[in-house]
């Protein structure tokens, strides 16, 4: 069940678009209704809805003005307006869509599919994001004797000794095994770094965490380090001295 709200000066708007929700889908409750924005701020602060039809032109804050005063935006919004040329500024102020009064039947059931598509969407990130934290307190609570890793649908269980070194390639990074297995991961190296056990792996240049325990030369000069299997690393001058400390 979608929970909407609904804020516009005008009563008769408010009854119109709340009949046409009520009547023509099951699937849709109206928690409140507002003709002033400001009160509709108060209650937007604390309560938990799926969707919100904001109505442009009103006397004391405007719809734009409005969705800036926001402090959470985790709900599908719907600019409603009897203008045309409000379309595209509504749909670039985070709006998902717009609906032109009087509203058409037919652009409601579009709408509501986008509104669907916009919480199934915000849903699975939320999950992700927190699967992410559970991942990172689970490696921490248990000294990460095991390192777990979430990829293409399934988990990984990495000992640190099968991992020889990770890469960055923007917002994807790679780790390297030991038996010359390449697992990419659509993580940033940063966000790799921190399930990582900080007694075994250092982040010794910007697009590269080595395990120390696989290092077997140091070419101070040259400035890199050659692993197992020979792979070659930069070090980082910022990074040089507490590399030295570490080894």
């Amino acid at each position: 069940m979608l929970r909407a709200v609904i804020v516009d000066d005008e009563e008769k708007a408010i009854k119109s678009l709340s009949w046409e929700l009520s009547n023509f889908n099951d699937d849709i409750e109206i928690l409140e209704t507002f003709n002033k924005p400001e009160e509709a701020l108060s209650f937007l602060e604390t309560k938990k809805i799926d969707c919100l039809f904001l109505d442009i032109e009103m006397p004391t804050m405007d719809g734009f003005q409005f969705i800036e005063k926001l402090t959470k935006k985790d709900f599908a919004i719907v600019i409603t307006t009897a203008y045309n040329e409000y379309a595209i500024e509504a749909l670039k102020k985070e709006a998902i869509d717009y609906l032109l009064k009087p509203v058409d039947s037919d652009d409601l059931e579009q709408c509501l599919k986008k509104i669907k598509k916009f919480n199934k969407q915000t849903t699975q990130v939320d999950t992700e994001e927190k699967f992410e934290e559970i991942l990172l307190s689970f490696n921490k609570k248990f000294n990460q004797k095991k390192i777990i890793i979430s990829t293409d649908g399934k988990l990984l269980f990495l000992e640190p000794s099968e991992i020889l070194f990770v890469e960055s390639d923007g917002n994807y990074s790679s780790i390297h095994t030991t038996e010359n297995k390449k697992i990419v991961l659509t993580k940033k190296l940063k966000e790799v770094n921190e399930l990582l056990p900080k007694n075994h792996f250092f982040r010794i240049h910007n697009s590269f965490i080595i395990n120390l325990d696989k290092i077997k030369e140091f070419y101070k000069t040259d400035g890199y380090v050659v692993i197992e299997n020979n792979h070659k690393i930069p070090v980082s001058r910022q990074r040089k001295a507490e590399f030295l400390d570490k080894i």
